[in-house]
């Protein structure tokens, strides 16, 4: 039994040792004791040792009633103490609040994504590519099994855990701080003596935790989660820390950067740093002397993979040596000195009972294959994608065939080729009218998907709200993924028009909803009614009118009546809008539902005018233009606006119409093709020159 504790005081004198104060009173003032501040330095100490032998290393000396004391015993020392509560206290991994939206955060050094190797012959010629390049140069290459999983940077300064952004992009990321925090395989304090320190790895969700989670939510009548890496995902993302922490996430280290470069010369020492500092490191991992020893490693876990607690889908290799990485450097999207050696897919064969068709969020119609439940790789495969029509005339498949299915990772399990035929198959019929809302289906030319084009259509309802009011479109702020899943289960908004039509008290009846987050949304609403008819146009998720297209359309047409009721030949006459994009339009705005959104939305009081400027002259008038590579100093966006603000044009495609090429850094295919069209080639300072 551990002693209670007693508040100390102190008497305030002067230097010769009389009380200082009003006539001579004692000032007493609480401070806390020398033991209560020990204690809690020795209880933190003490969680932290069995959080890292549990969630590290799966090595518990202690049940989990113990742990459980220990750390009520803290949290009551620390309620009794605030003034000695630290950010890296065991007590302090949950219970962040609520937020509105995750903020964007560039990250350090640009986080690549690796390039794949799908078989054994694709990873002999990335080998051969390295001895090239290397030169003959001995070397060696570090193996790690591949986690399924999201990757995730997490900054450190001073040693103690400072901040956590995913990968987004490669170059900017979301600040999930809050939610890593809850993961209790990350440190919240590291022993070094550096000042910056950032470790990349894996965030994933146990085999365990998956399972547990889809049971919870098939009890809940809820959509079940297709795989651990999605559900992984959601945890990280929620917008409450308290949902992240009940996931049961973990976070395995396998990048080291110290100060923003390399602090190791070689990879492995690494890995053994982050493993020393107290990181949760895989220990399935090897340094490889060659392609030979490399292979056996690949082919060991191939058999090994289901044996593991957790999901992975092939193994990393990179070369070891951080001068021989530097030496062979990177392309644009991936370092040339690692690669992911991908697992073959698992197969088996069964029967096609049935096909039945599933509606997207997008609208897309699915054709999914019921099937005779059959085991992959431990896993019961009862249903795979026949993905569209094309694809079921290719494999000339029907219901009642025996087929060959396979499950390659998390990619959802799909039918490869047809067996043997049945005896009594039967065809299958794409269905004339969406079987959800019975809206109108759609197959545009040229595109393998049929699909549904009422945007108010239930199926993709969640969708359409989201494109709506994403930032850049509506720029609706709080209309999160988790937000909206609650306003369209509960059936209080059914189209996007009723957005507007949310109030306060309506928000509040809400599951982690505040009176201060349903005004700020509310206001948000009010006021994106004031956004440009482009934004609008752009909002409405019309197939092929993105942001520049509907800038275009307001552009040349100015009303989005106009629009709404101008024929295909009509459209063609505005810049870029060709016979694809103009179909497109048309089908929309004759699917009776996107023509009674369009007249909510107007009585909504949103912007259906847009005044058309005259475009004057500039010295780029009538000349097209193609960006490729990075250019020293212009981001590629600023230099599109600038050339288009001198009259230019900037397609994506380099064609026998391009006027000139501009070249940075690592310039890729349209490059080669400029130069074999003959096209002129600019420099960043010669485009400079050109806009003077």
């Amino acid at each position: 039994m551990l002693p209670p504790l007693k508040p100390a005081c102190e008497r305030i004198v002067d230097e010769k040792g009389v009380p200082v104060g009003l006539d001579s009173t004692l000032i007493i003032v609480e401070m806390p004791s020398t033991d209560a501040g020990q204690e809690i330095d020795e209880l933190r100490d003490q969680l932290r040792h069995h959080e890292h032998l549990y969630y590290v290393l799966d090595q518990p000396e202690i049940t989990d009633a113990e742990y459980d004391a220990l750390m009520r015993r803290l949290q009551g020392l620390e309620a009794e103490h605030p003034e000695l509560i630290t950010p890296d206290s065991p007590t302090q991994r949950v219970g962040g609040k609520p937020r509105e939206g995750f903020v964007k955060v560039p990250h350090s050094s640009p986080m690549l994504s690796l390039d794949n190797a799908l078989n054994e012959e694709e990873m002999r010629e990335f080998d051969r590519r390295v001895r090239d390049l290397l030169r003959g140069e001995p070397f060696e290459y570090v193996a790690e099994l591949k986690l399924d999983g999201l990757s995730m940077a997490v900054q450190f300064r001073k040693g103690q855990f400072a901040q956590a952004v995913t990968r987004g992009d490669g170059l900017v990321g979301e600040d999930v701080t809050e939610n890593a925090r809850t993961i209790r395989s990350m440190p919240l304090n590291v022993k070094t003596d550096l000042r910056a320190l950032e470790a990349r790895g894996e965030v994933i969700m146990p085999r365990k935790s998956f399972d547990k989670l889809n049971a919870e939510r098939e009890q809940q009548q809820l959509s079940l989660f297709a795989n651990p890496r999605n559900a992984a995902a959601g945890a990280l993302r929620a917008l409450d820390p308290n949902v992240t922490a009940a996931r049961q996430l973990e976070y395995f280290a396998y990048f080291l950067l110290a100060e923003g470069r390399f602090y190791y010369t070689s990879h492995w020492d690494s890995l053994e740093a982050l493993k020393a500092m107290g990181f949760k490191v895989n220990p399935y991992r090897k340094r490889c002397s060659g392609l030979d020893d490399l292979l056996e490693f690949y082919r060991h876990w191939e058999t090994k993979r289901e044996s593991l607690p957790y999901e992975i889908d092939g193994v990393v290799v990179k070369v070891d040596s951080v001068r021989q990485q530097q030496s062979l450097g990177w392309t644009a999207k991936a370092p040339r000195w690692a690669i992911a050696f991908k697992f073959a897919a698992h197969q088996a064969e069964t029967s096609i009972e049935d096909i039945q068709v599933n509606v997207g969020r997008t609208g897309a119609l699915t054709p999914v294959a019921f099937l005779k439940p059959v085991s992959i790789g431990g896993v019961t495969v009862a249903r795979a994608s026949l993905h569209n029509e094309d694809e079921i005339g290719r494999l000339s498949v029907e219901i009642g065939d025996r087929v060959l299915v396979e499950r390659s990772g998390d990619v959802i399990p799909k039918v490869v080729r047809v067996v043997s035929q049945g005896s009594e198959r039967r065809p299958f019929r794409m269905p004339k009218n969406c079987p959800v809302c019975g809206g109108e289906i759609v197959r545009e030319e040229g595109e393998a998907a049929s699909r549904c084009i009422n945007t108010n259509c239930p199926a993709r309802l969640q969708q359409s709200i989201l494109h709506f009011a994403a930032r850049g479109v509506m720029d609706i702020d709080g209309m999160g993924d988790v937000l909206v899943e609650q306003l369209v289960t509960r059936g209080m908004v059914k189209s996007v028009a009723d957005i507007y039509k949310l109030d306060v008290p309506q928000l509040l009846q809400l599951e982690r909803m505040g009176q201060k987050s349903a005004d700020k949304i509310i206001k948000n609403i009010d006021r994106s009614r004031n956004q440009p008819l482009p934004r609008v146009l752009n909002g409405l998720g019309i197939p092929f009118v993105g942001e520049r297209t509907a800038q275009i359309l307001a552009e040349s047409f100015g009303s989005l009546d106009v629009i709404k009721d101008a024929d295909e030949e009509a459209l063609q006459q505005a810049e870029e809008v060709g016979p694809k994009v103009s179909q497109s339009i048309r089908l929309f705005f004759h699917e009776h539902h996107n023509r009674d959104l369009v007249e909510r939305l107007r009585k909504a009081g949103l912007t259906f005018e847009h005044a058309v400027s005259k475009k004057s002259g500039g010295p780029l008038t009538g000349k097209t233009f193609v960006l490729t590579g990075t250019l020293p100093n212009l981001a590629r966006e600023d230099a599109k606006a600038r050339i288009e603000s001198a009259g230019g044009k900037v397609a994506g495609s380099v064609s026998k119409k391009t006027d000139y090429v501009v070249a940075g850094a690592d310039a890729g295919s349209k490059l080669d093709k400029a130069n074999s069209l003959g096209i002129p080639v600019l420099s960043e300072p010669e485009l400079l020159e050109m806009l003077k």
